[in-house]
């Protein structure tokens, strides 16, 4: 490709072998010629050495000052970026690569950019600062790096972006990398970009291709449950959870930790020696599991994240496609793992057309699925166990003694129990957590799409049913009331234990099901859904335990 022998020694050392696809398509441009670059891939498919390896061989070592500008949206990512691009330059003397992120001295900073500097890597908040304050140079950058654009810009960075593009040289080599292709970002190319070649990997705003995405569909009240079940799944996970909001993020990462999972928080409260702190266990592995919220998460150093779990769906649906782009990286197959209830079945629908691929519905796993995984894995690693005979030899024979009255098959039912017993109690009569619509004396009857007429219907269904009184008449009012129309089209109405369905004319389908996931009906809040796959079974009350007595 045209790398150095010092670059090519770093890369070697760093068990580099092939270019990934986003790294063969930019590095050769970028060695040979000055050309503006829009990049648009996932997280995980090498984009920082697509551009810090060419623009590292570009720069004038003997000009000390700021040549090359990388800008990120969190402190995180700079970190990581800044670690890389050092790595690379390993055995380049005399290349300095200066961080400058909020959360940090910015003394330091400035005395560390007064010595010199060729590579500035940073937040667009900090280095505007610093540019307001004359203590950077940004007037000979000759490649300007907005890596993650699209997410500076939903972080609220466009005013620091523009002004700091506004102290670079209008000739400079402007490189934009993100994951999706937002109007914002397309904006931000017109304006500051010339000709730029657009460089896709995938497709445009698609998720990774070795991620599968699954969802549980269960009551809201049930979301931490579920979230259990899914960690006790699978024993070997490492993982994030993603929540909305810190106080979320907070409160389940507490009741994990209570209910003796290793997790840990990770949110913008924390000091900065606090997010060091939570990383640094992350990446040893010492936690299995991390909450994070969105902002938090961005551009973790972390590699072989086995599941990303939504514990809630993010607001704005390419946010999923970062979310789920932190597993599945560097060719290895991840999970993304999406906990909803049924009123976000939307929400799944949006998303799927955003990423480009379908997610398959799932049953959240029950006490004996869980049970059998738990089991098995700890067979598997007792198995595979290494064993420190010089270490352990002096003890067999007081164990040989106090197990010789216990047969062989005895010993390992024992051994066994002892870590096993705790699923084996908490699962026993574990309730079926799945959101389900269930009525085992009745049968929907069979739903063509059309009325007698040849007029196409859809079919809602919705969670009142006879133990809330509800008849026919009250579904007919319900619906009028939700259309403003007396004249609906309303086909055949059938009452369950628990749920209801009526079909009604297509046209207003999607007005009825938004207006009815607003209303309250006899201190119910209405969870309806248009077309949904109505099987007729039971519609279980969650709150009830598997004596019928309510559970705590």
């Amino acid at each position: 490709m045209g790398l150095s022998s010092e670059i090519l020694m770093a890369i070697d050392e760093l068990g580099f072998v092939t270019p990934t696809p986003i790294q063969e398509q930019v590095i050769p441009v970028l060695l040979s010629e000055n050309r503006d670059i829009i990049g648009l891939a996932q997280t995980g498919t090498g984009k920082t050495a697509a551009f810090g390896l060419p623009s590292i061989e570009n720069l004038s070592l003997e000009n000390n000052y700021p040549q090359l500008l990388v800008l990120s949206p969190t402190r995180e990512l700079c970190m990581q970026i800044t670690r890389d691009i050092e790595s690379y330059a390993k055995f380049i003397n005399g290349l300095n690569v200066v961080a400058v992120y909020g959360g940090a001295s910015i003394e330091t900073q400035i005395q560390q950019l007064r010595k010199g500097s060729h590579i500035v890597v940073a937040t667009p908040g900090r280095i505007f600062d610093l540019v307001r304050r004359k203590r950077v140079d940004l007037s000979k950058i000759t490649t300007l790096v907005l890596d993650e654009a699209d997410e500076m810009l939903k972080m609220g960075f466009r005013e620091d972006v523009d002004a700091i593009l506004a102290q670079t040289p209008a000739d400079k080599t402007t490189l934009l990398f993100s994951a999706t292709m937002g109007p914002d970002i397309a904006a931000i190319a017109k304006t500051y970009m010339t000709d730029p070649l657009e460089v896709t990997i995938g497709k445009k705003n698609a998720s990774a291709e070795n991620v599968s995405h699954i969802y549980h569909m269960v009551h809201a009240r049930d979301r931490y449950a579920a979230l259990k079940r899914v960690v006790d799944f699978y024993p070997d996970i490492y993982g994030i959870v993603f929540c909305r909001t810190r106080q979320e993020t907070k409160d389940v990462a507490a009741s994990l930790m209570k209910d003796g999972y290793n997790a840990e928080a990770l949110h913008g409260d924390l000091t900065q020696s606090q997010r060091d702190y939570v990383m640094q266990k992350f990446r040893e592995r010492n936690l299995s599991v991390l909450v994070a919220t969105d902002v938090a998460a961005r551009g973790l150093d972390v590699t072989d994240l086995t599941h990303v779990i939504n514990y809630n769906l993010p607001d704005d649906s390419e946010n999923y496609t970062h979310r789920s782009g932190r597993t599945g990286r560097a060719g290895k197959e991840g999970t993304s793992v999406s906990i909803i209830n049924m009123k976000e079945q939307g929400k799944i629908r949006q998303i799927e057309r955003v990423i480009r691929k379908k997610f398959v519905k799932v049953s959240v796993p029950g006490g004996k699925e869980i049970c059998e995984r738990q089991l098995f894995s700890m067979v598997s690693k007792m198995k595979n166990t290494e064993v420190d005979h010089k270490q352990i030899n002096p003890f067999i024979e007081q164990a040989y003694s106090i197990l010789s009255d216990l047969s062989k098959e005895e010993v390992i039912k024992r051994f066994v129990s002892l870590e096993f017993n705790r699923f084996l109690n908490y699962y026993r009569e574990a309730p079926d957590l799945n959101f389900e619509f269930r009525d085992e004396k009745k049968k929907p009857k069979e739903f063509s799409g059309r009325n007698r007429k040849g007029k196409s219907m859809s079919r809602l269904i919705f969670n009142l049913g006879k133990g809330k009184g509800i008849t026919k008449r009250d579904v007919i009012d319900l619906m009028v009331s939700a259309s403003g129309r007396t004249d609906l089209e309303i086909g055949p109405i059938e009452i369950y234990k628990r749920a209801s369905s009526v079909e009604v004319d297509s046209t207003f389908a999607k007005k009825l099901v938004a207006d009815l996931n607003r209303r309250i009906y006899k201190g119910i809040q209405i969870e309806a859904e248009e077309n949904y796959e109505f099987t007729g079974n039971d519609y279980r009350d969650r709150n009830k335990g598997p004596r019928g007595k309510r559970r705590r």
